[in-house]
């Protein structure tokens, strides 16, 4: 066999080995769907875990598999159990409002994100205003290559000869773009009103979970008082029961009513359970919405005496206006609305020429051997200094695809900022409505317990006399416990619209916001 022939097949060797590593590549992409599950209606299970047969229950080799529901159990990982810690909490304090807001301000994973956010925003300002600067880097090439040569039959016995280059060229490159025609600036300052979006919501973000803790607070508070309610209704009923009892004792009552007396009192019991029951639901919801753990123990102060707006102007322009300018979500809006406008310029200055600048400082080592001859070996340095012009022609309607997208999204920015607006002058409208709804509601409600309670009290005096009936004094007692419900319901009511009303001003942190409720 010839020396080129063995040239050759070890080529073609060398050539094969990549083709074969792709086709192994190809085929473990293709086994790749064995961690899914194998059909619709299986479980899916880790391969390196446990099979999908495993998870049914197990059975013997003659008995034929159960026909239950497949088990869709998935396997359990500690790591996702761990759940966030407590906040530090007082055992023996009893935490208000701003108590609670504090702690839901340094522990609501919600402004922790929106402040990540706002940093991102931030940080992209940061990246976009170094593309004003030249950049610098270092580079060092080197390589060797080595070839080998075959030699017909010679008089010197050699089969082939060997050939050995080497190089090493470090070079200092600058790349600086001088002029764009704006489209850097363009992008700088989209990035900066991104920013400015970003720290917004970042802010209106604390407000909102200012917002949503006093209004879990305020019902709370409201199921407490139906609690407490609950329990003097419960006190009431057996007030009655005992007067029903003695009626019987003396021979005046009858045993209908006796019943009738046990029978209010179960109701009264059950009414209580239900009570407490809102109540531990409301205390998760005033947790969820402090964005703590639900493990969390805290000591809730009372609410029921909370004070009132006692007045309520109507909503003015001037009073909308001013709200608009502070609203976080109409001026997060404004701001991508001016985005976008930077957006459009950005876009348009990609139809203009680009003008760069560069140099380079290199320094070239080489040295190159034969075998059976002695070495060379040279070194030179370079350095020169570049400017380009770069002018674009055509690039198939890319830009002006662009640029139809900068507007689009321009206009439709716009758009969003007007539906902002419309929806926060409306809320504030709706709001104060609400709130003045609900301050008259309170009122009534205060007047119908006020009433009731005078009812009840009649009711059971003329029942003990015997002068009254039964009837009349459980009628008069389930009176005086909805006029109770009611009351702290509309007093609960009237506090969360008063707080919907700050948020829709955007006032929720403001030391004006008092005055502003009270215009």
């Amino acid at each position: 066999m010839g020396i080129v022939e063995q040239h050759l097949r070890r080529v073609g060797r060398r050539a094969a080995m990549p083709a074969l590593l792709a086709l192994a590549m190809a085929g473990c992409a293709a086994n790749a769907v064995k961690l899914a599950s194998g059909s619709a209606s299986e479980p899916w299970a880790p391969s390196d875990a446990m099979t999908t047969s495993s998870l049914l229950p197990a059975a013997d080799a003659e008995t034929p598999q159960p026909t239950g529901p497949a088990n869709y159990v998935v396997p359990a990982n500690p790591a996702a159990s761990l759940l966030q810690p407590p906040p530090q909490i007082v055992a023996d304090r009893s935490y208000d409002l701003p108590a609670l807001i504090d702690i839901a301000a340094r522990n609501n994973p919600q402004t922790r994100i929106a402040w990540e956010e706002a940093r991102q925003a931030a940080l992209a300002v940061g990246m976009v205003e170094a593309t004003f600067l030249p950049s610098i880097s270092a580079n060092v090439i080197a390589g060797a290559q080595r070839v080998r040569t075959p030699l017909p039959d010679n008089a010197t016995g050699r089969s082939s000869f060997s050939t050995t280059a080497e190089a090493v060229v470090p070079a200092l490159v600058l790349e600086w773009l001088v002029f764009d025609f704006g489209q850097r600036r363009a992008n700088a300052d989209l990035a900066r009103h991104n920013a400015f979006a970003a720290n917004i919501a970042f802010n209106g973000m604390h407000q909102r979970v200012i917002y949503n803790v006093a209004v879990a607070y305020y019902r709370y508070g409201a199921t407490e008082s139906q609690e407490r309610a609950a329990r003097r209704t419960l006190a009431n009923s057996r007030r009655i029961a005992d007067a029903a009892d003695a009626r019987m004792a003396r021979g005046i009552g009858t045993s209908v009513e006796v019943a009738q007396a046990r029978q209010m009192v179960a109701q009264a019991k059950l009414r209580l359970v239900e009570a407490e029951g809102a109540r531990r639901d409301a205390y998760q919801g005033l947790l969820g919405a402090m964005g703590v753990s639900p493990t969390t123990k805290v000591k809730v102060s009372d609410v029921s005496a909370r004070r009132l707006p006692r007045r309520l102007g109507e909503p003015t322009v001037k009073m909308i206006e001013e709200a608009l300018a502070q609203r976080p979500d109409v001026l997060a809006a404004y701001s991508r609305f001016q985005a976008s406008e930077a957006g459009i310029r950005a876009a348009e200055a990609s139809f203009r020429p680009k003008i760069y600048l560069s140099a380079i400082a290199a320094s070239d080592k080489a040295s190159l051997s034969v075998s059976g001859l002695p070495g060379l070996g040279q070194q030179s340095t370079s350095a020169g200094v570049l400017v380009g012009i770069t002018v674009p022609i055509y690039s198939g309607g890319l830009r002006a695809a662009q640029l139809q997208e900068a507007r689009s999204l321009s206009n439709a920015a716009r758009e969003a900022f007007v539906e902002t607006q419309d929806a926060a002058a409306r809320e504030i409208v709706i709001a104060s409505d609400t709130l003045r709804t609900a301050l008259a509601a309170h009122a009534a409600a205060s007047e119908l317990t006020a009433a009731a309670g005078v009812t009840y009290d009649a009711a059971l005096k003329s029942y003990q006399s015997g002068v009254g009936t039964i009837t009349d004094a459980t009628i008069a007692n389930s009176g005086l416990l909805d006029a109770r419900v009611a009351e702290a319901d509309a007093h609960a009511a009237a506090l969360v619209a008063a707080s919907t009303l700050g948020f829709a001003l955007g006032a929720m942190t403001s030391r004006d916001a008092p005055a502003k409720l009270s215009r």
